[in-house]
């Protein structure tokens, strides 16, 4: 994981994590990179000040401060999805919309039999495609034991209701 500082053409800056520097240019290209604070999906890395560990002194841990008091925390709107970490931004909501959006447009959905048209397309028994679908727990911990990746995405309403 690599985590990045970014900025908005409107010049908001925010943090981000990704999976190496090749995912965040390859999701900034889609334009499915947006700025936390006014949603621009013209983002741009902004200059960051790297943890560099010298020879003669060890790193030490960053030091956590406690977090605000719960008081200090503003209540979700009425209706917001939840996270573990708190109410949903709405910005991530309408990113989550545009995904599904564009997964339901591009790829088949096969519904419950996910986990089974996904190994018929990885044994070369049906057309390679991309799918979606419902899968268990269990038989998606089964997928990626038998190296057919798959991955789980949080599936939002539909941003026209």
């Amino acid at each position: 994981m690599i985590h990045y500082k970014l900025r908005c053409d409107a010049g908001h800056e925010f943090e981000s994590w990704f999976q190496d520097s090749a995912g965040f240019e390859k999701l900034a290209q889609a334009g499915l990179v947006e700025c936390a604070v006014c949603g621009s999906t013209q983002v741009s890395k902004a200059l960051m000040a790297p943890a560099v560990v010298s020879s003669r002194k060890k790193a030490k841990a960053p030091k956590v401060e406690a977090p605000p008091a719960a008081a200090a925390v503003p209540a979700p709107p009425e209706g917001a999805q939840r996270v573990a970490a708190g109410p949903m931004p709405p910005q991530m909501i309408a990113m989550l919309q545009r995904l599904r959006a564009e997964v339901e447009k591009s790829c088949d959905y096969v519904g419950k039999d996910f986990a089974e048209e996904a190994r018929k397309i990885h044994a070369g028994e049906a057309e390679a495609r991309g799918i979606y679908g419902e899968a268990t727990d269990a038989e998606a911990e089964a997928l990626a034991e038998d190296g057919i990746e798959v991955a789980r995405l949080p599936w939002v309403p539909r941003a026209d209701g």
